[in-house]
């Protein structure tokens, strides 16, 4: 049985990264990205090019869209209209060379990120689970999801009790430990805020986290 190795949101810890990298076990055969590559973190360029190269180096690698992503997108398309320098996105502009009031910052942004920006999936499943940024919305079929609730489900998405025929592993939700209920494991452990990066892999359950790097506040750590 094909093994699945899981990482959290990154938010541009290019360092916590590296190190969760050596972590991953060789019998690895997919590995899963939950989204939120880029912002509030200083190295969101290189993260976004060490997953480039990871696709290179492992049988499938999976990359989906977050939230996040989608911002930079809408604020490539209309910056006047943008809050994406608001949500950590002044970091992921500076990372690029780009100056946050740049009106084409796509100039600076080289043509094989915007290709990956474009082509990152909203959910994706495997035979060990579903995989999703922020969450699916309970007695709907996968095929039917919509953005709105795979980039940015919070409350209605981790209450429900839903059996969605595997378990929905995702990001977005951010915990000081991985979140495990019986329908559902959440992964984001705020690496951004000096929590934790985390993976997962399956089917064997086991976790692996590495520390993170604080460059913002969040409410799960400000008492920490």
């Amino acid at each position: 049985m094909h093994k699945t190795f899981i990482i959290g949101d990154i938010h541009g810890c290019f360092q916590p990264l590296e190190k969760l990298i050596l972590q991953i076990p060789k019998s690895t055969h997919t590995l899963v990205f939950l989204g939120d590559y880029i912002d509030r973190g200083p190295d969101s360029q290189k993260v976004v090019s060490r997953i480039l190269e990871l696709k290179m180096l492992f049988p499938h690698v999976v990359t989906l869209m977050g939230n996040h992503e989608l911002m930079l997108l809408e604020h490539l398309q209309a910056p006047q209209n943008s809050a994406f320098l608001s949500y950590g996105g002044i970091q992921t502009l500076q990372s690029y060379g780009c100056l946050p009031a740049d009106r084409m910052p796509t100039d600076s942004i080289p043509h094989e990120h915007l290709l990956f920006f474009n082509n990152l999936a909203l959910h994706y499943e495997d035979e060990h689970a579903i995989y999703v940024h922020a969450g699916l919305q309970p007695g709907l079929h996968l095929s039917l999801q919509s953005s709105k609730w795979c980039l940015w489900a919070r409350e209605n998405f981790l209450t429900s009790r839903y059996d969605y025929g595997k378990k929905v592993i995702f990001g977005h939700t951010v915990f000081r430990a991985p979140y495990i209920e019986k329908n559902k494991i959440g992964i984001d452990t705020g690496a951004v805020y000096g929590g934790n990066l985390t993976g997962i892999l399956l089917p064997d359950q086991e976790f692996f986290s590495v520390p993170g790097e604080k460059h913002a506040t969040h409410e799960t750590y400000t008492n920490k």
